[in-house]
């Protein structure tokens, strides 16, 4: 008796139904789906495409000219997480600012950032905090930590998001959401119910083993073939009908929404996350005055159209030639969850598929 996953492999396989366009949100399935080799059992009527799951591919440009700024005329030390350091700006990257003296760091953590804060009091810290409803909580922890220790050089330039109305913006670009497995032990899956009876949006949760990609897609097949809306938890293990409460108090605790400007896909209302009033001393925007850039991306990039699902990386002119990993030109082959790098990453035989 073939086993579960021989069985689903079949299922997979021998779906010949409707054409479904399945989207992972997720830069980590993205990867993984590569290197786990699923990509090579879909058939021609399953469509897998890349969307917006990337925190590092979907902060625009202006925001990298903004910590440039502050970097080199501010003389501020900006701390950030490492992919961030390579993605253009429009006239530098922050490794360009870098090697123009600029003070910029890596760190593992915003508490790392407050902790070097902490360390050099004559120096103003700024963490370039972005991400979704995953990272966010650990940059509110620091904020809330240096304003109960009066640290006052430290403050966070925020670039947060929050996935709910992106799907919303992202409504007809596909059959079913491969929502991801992180930000959900964050939001919990109400969101999801929501998106389903409110909006007709399908999808499901899943981790990130073969078996629970696979598991799935075998339940998108499934589902689809009623015709209906619908939602599926297949990540119970780990993601919970509530999620964090904890982690959700914290975040409404110190900071409010706002609209936030996503690469590919445009301003997006209520979709970012700003310091609220209480904390506003710790607001980089606010502390340093800085003016409203308007970022430029480079003409020839397709980052946004691939973010949208509307292309695949290797649709764009510059992959594989001018863009590579050693030489990024875009966000998406920056970042290790880049759609352009894991297509990159996992060769020419997969391109295709």
């Amino acid at each position: 008796m073939p086993n579960k996953t021989e069985q689903l492999k079949s299922v997979i396989r021998q779906y010949s139904g409707r054409k479904l366009r399945i989207m992972e949100v997720c830069g980590t399935h993205t990867h993984e789906i590569f290197r786990l080799g699923i990509r090579s059992l879909l058939p021609d009527t399953i469509e897998l495409i890349s969307g917006p799951g990337c925190p590092v591919c979907v902060t625009p440009v202006d925001y990298i000219d903004e910590a440039v700024y502050l970097a080199l005329e501010k003389n501020v030390t900006i701390c950030t997480f490492g992919d961030l350091i390579r993605v253009p700006g429009t006239t530098k990257s922050l490794g360009g600012a870098r090697s123009d003296g600029a003070n910029v760091m890596i760190v593992y953590s915003p508490l790392d950032a407050l902790d070097y804060a902490r360390q050099h009091p004559e120096t103003e810290v700024v963490f370039l905090a972005i991400g979704f409803e995953t990272t966010t909580p650990g940059s509110c922890i620091a904020v809330r930590n240096a304003a109960e220790a009066g640290i006052t050089n430290f403050s966070l330039l925020t670039a947060n998001k929050t996935m709910y109305n992106a799907y919303l913006s992202l409504k007809g670009s596909c059959d079913a959401f491969l929502y991801p497995g992180h930000v959900s032990t964050m939001t919990g899956t109400k969101i999801y119910e929501t998106l389903r009876d409110a909006e007709g949006i399908s999808g499901v949760v899943t981790g990130f083993t073969a078996l629970e990609i696979m598991t799935a897609l075998a339940v998108i097949i499934r589902e689809s073939a009623g015709n209906k809306p619908f939602f599926v938890n297949c990540y119970p293990r780990v993601v919970t009908e509530t999620g964090s409460i904890q982690a959700q108090k914290l975040v409404a605790d110190l900071m409010e929404s706002c609209d936030a400007v996503w690469r590919g896909l445009g301003t997006i209302k209520g979709s970012g996350l700003q310091l609220n009033d209480r904390y506003r001393d710790y607001d980089a925007r606010l502390k340093f005055s800085i003016p409203v850039m308007e970022g430029k991306n480079n003409p020839a990039c397709r980052c946004g159209e691939v973010l949208l699902g509307n292309c695949r990386p290797y649709d764009c002119p510059l992959f594989g030639k001018n863009c590579t990993p050693e030489h990024p030109v875009g966000a998406c082959m920056v970042s290790s969850e880049g759609a352009c790098s894991a297509y990159y990453k996992y060769g020419d035989l997969q391109w295709k598929k």
